[in-house]
């Protein structure tokens, strides 16, 4: 067998695996349970089974460990503890690090298990503690509708049996088989039941077997056998059903299939079965996995096809025939809504940033002596895959920091009347065409005028400067190169460290940060996202004979103003608004394009966190969906524009980066 061909598979399961774990043990080491552990064993137990038969010989060492180990627990013969949980979060680590090295076309031998193989071991074979536990039953417990299927059934010439099938320890696609063991059964009967459920087979939400409820005319003879003939299943047994106690009415039924024929039903009972085998169908829901680069070559045509869009809007308007107007107008009203489609294939829940963060605080909690709870909420909101493979990095370094400089000691926070354990919240929330990510701490907040002394120290800001910020806007500066309060340098350091790297990360993504802190209460860092980086809505305006798109999302509204409006503050032009004195910024005079001087212009009001910017264009020629098109490597560099586009007539538009103009 080429194992290649399934790698991707492989390191797919494996992630999916590990945070499953990573997950389950956060629950067992704050509220127990045997589900909790049982979980876990499954997992253990399947990464083995796929680690093993990819010839990744150390991931399955560690696994198989961790899977004794567990067995023990499961089984009531030893109790979980701290040690044990300790070493298992250790193991997943390395999990991590050598799945990251099979991923990098390694054989995930880079990391070196033998100490925490050797911890699993001395777990194992610590005293024993005996205790007889209950088998359990793999017998159907069916219904009435269920019974009733069975005996009209077996009137008709059909008998009911129970199979139990069971799969190689070295089973690669557990679903796989089980599929190709139904797709046998199909042709000799009928499925009524499965055990676990279908759905939960088919995400392989089970261990090595499985128990099907069946009907078939043939002998249990030849069942066996033909399900045998499946490779990698290691046993099977066919048994008579003979039925079990009836249950509750109540209870729900998963049925795969209809009754043999021929069988007599009364009209409600073939509306019962209609109503079961809808709410079945329902239930099993199918998803399959798409490889990105088919998405990606998607999102690219489709972007090809928004540009030759606003080409035929254009033609349409020049001929100004009505026939032709209404045709373009459904058309815009079909691809509106593919676009929402399109765009919605790109969208990924920023859960799959947000589960690596649980044990990370518990980690970075627990080396530096403290204890914080980490509340998460908006798991399930949806960003851009770019803008997902993206965040990751910038997140680690906020919660990193909040927990270090933010969170006081348990001592401390006693001593000012707090709780022992520090609160950090991160929640995520959709605001408009734009995400919002907040991280927030119940700490010592950020000292202000220890952040004034350090910027005036250092020459960020002048004397003059400092007494006109806001305690916020200081705060701000913990974003400058370099800039931390930090008295003792540490791993993690103080908040402030790399910050203007997160700061410059964000921004490269269309993002925003601002913070709000309080002294003694806490920090609040909300990071603004835009849901997608491909298409976007944007005002395009004039500026001598070239056109420029500025992104909706930074604008804040347009005005119109006259020369005399325009004020001059620490020898830069300002005008007022609302009653704030507000910097212009010429666009003709950043780019060097010459154009005829306006007695009366329009500006483009646009915003970065808290600080606003006039933007003087020539003319605003409307708003419109465009497509995000890079610069390439030679333009790459260029002060404030982040990208291109072409416009409905041809013409290319740069994109203004509105984060530049500050």
């Amino acid at each position: 067998m080429d194992v290649n061909e399934y790698l991707g598979l492989f390191l797919d399961e494996s992630q999916e695996h590990i945070q499953s774990i990573n997950t389950q043990l956060l629950k067992l080491e704050q509220s127990g349970g045997a589900d909790v552990v049982q979980e876990i064993f499954r997992s253990a137990h399947t990464l083995k089974g796929m680690s093993s038969t990819m010839g990744y010989e150390r991931v399955a060492n560690l696994t198989h460990e961790m899977e004794s180990a567990l067995d023990l627990v499961r089984g009531g013969k030893k109790e979980s503890n701290q040690l044990l949980l300790d070493t298992m979060f250790i193991a997943m680590e390395q999990m991590e690090d050598m799945i990251a090295d099979i991923e990098n076309g390694g054989q995930g031998a880079n990391v070196d298990v033998s100490e925490t193989v050797a911890a699993f071991q001395s777990f194992i074979g610590g005293k024993e503690v005996v205790v007889t536990e209950a088998k359990e039953s793999s017998t159907f417990d069916v219904d009435l509708y269920t019974n009733s299927v069975i005996d009209q059934a077996k009137q008709t010439g059909f008998e009911a049996y129970q199979i139990t099938v069971k799969l190689s320890d070295a089973v690669v696609l557990k679903a796989a088989r089980a599929y190709m063991v139904f797709d046998r059964l199909q042709e000799l009967g009928e499925v009524v039941r499965t055990h676990p459920e279908t759905e939960e087979i088919e995400q392989e939400q089970f261990d090595l077997s499985f128990d099907v409820l069946f009907l078939s005319q043939e002998t249990a003879e030849v069942i066996e056998h033909a399900i045998a003939q499946v490779s990698e299943v290691e046993r099977v047994e066919v048994n008579v059903f003979t039925g079990a106690p009836e249950s509750e009415p109540e209870v729900a039924v998963t049925a795969e299939a209809v009754v043999p024929e021929p069988v007599v039903q009364t009209a409600s009972d073939q509306e019962e079965k209609d109503t079961k085998e809808q709410v079945a169908a329902q239930a099993q829901a199918k998803t399959i996995r798409v490889n990105l680069e088919r998405i990606d070559r998607l999102m690219n045509l489709f972007e090809e096809f928004i540009i030759d869009r606003g080409r035929l809007e254009r033609l349409a308007d020049e001929v100004g025939q009505p026939e032709l107007n209404e045709t373009v107008e459904k058309i815009k009203r079909g691809t509106n809504e593919l676009q929402s489609l399109v765009l919605t294939l790109r969208m990924m829940p920023i859960e799959q940033v947000f589960n690596r963060f649980p044990r990370m605080v518990r980690s970075v909690a627990k080396d530096i002596h403290k204890k914080v709870q980490l509340d998460i909420s908006g798991a399930e909101t949806e960003l851009d895959r770019t803008v997902i493979d993206e965040i990751g990095d910038p997140l680690v370094h906020l919660i990193r920091n909040a927990i270090d400089h933010g969170i006081e000691r348990p001592e401390v926070r006693v001593q000012a009347g707090k709780p022992e354990q520090g609160m950090l919240a991160l929640r995520a929330y959709h605001g408009g065409n734009r995400v919002f990510i907040e991280i927030e701490d119940d700490g010592a907040g950020i000292n202000v005028d220890k952040v004034r002394a350090k910027a005036l120290e250092r020459g960020v800001i002048s004397d003059e400067e400092a007494t006109m910020m806001s305690e916020n806007e200081l705060a701000m500066l913990i974003f400058a190169p370099g800039f931390s309060t930090a008295d003792v340098v540490t791993d993690l350091s103080g908040r402030g460290v790399g910050l203007d790297v997160v700061k410059n990360k964000i921004e490269s993504l269309g993002g925003v940060v601002s913070l709000e802190t309080v002294a003694g209460q806490g920090t609040k860092f909300q990071v603004s996202l835009p849901l997608t980086l491909s298409i976007i809505s944007a005002m395009l305006v004039q500026v001598g004979e070239e056109s420029y798109a500025i992104p909706l999302s930074s604008i804040l509204e347009t005005t119109l103003l006259d020369e005399a409006d325009i004020l001059t503050a620490h020898r830069e032009r300002v005008f007022d608004f609302r009653g704030q004195l507000v910097p212009l910024v010429y666009l003709k005079e950043m780019f060097g394009i010459e154009s005829e001087t306006k007695s009366q212009f329009p500006v483009v009001v646009v915003r970065k966190g808290n600080k606003l910017v006039g933007v003087v264009v020539n003319d605003l020629i409307g708003q419109q969906e465009i497509v995000m098109k890079p610069l390439g490597t030679y333009l790459e560099g260029i002060p404030a524009i982040s990208g291109a586009t072409i416009l409905g007539d041809g013409r290319v538009a740069l994109i203004v980066d509105s984060n530049d103009l500050f």
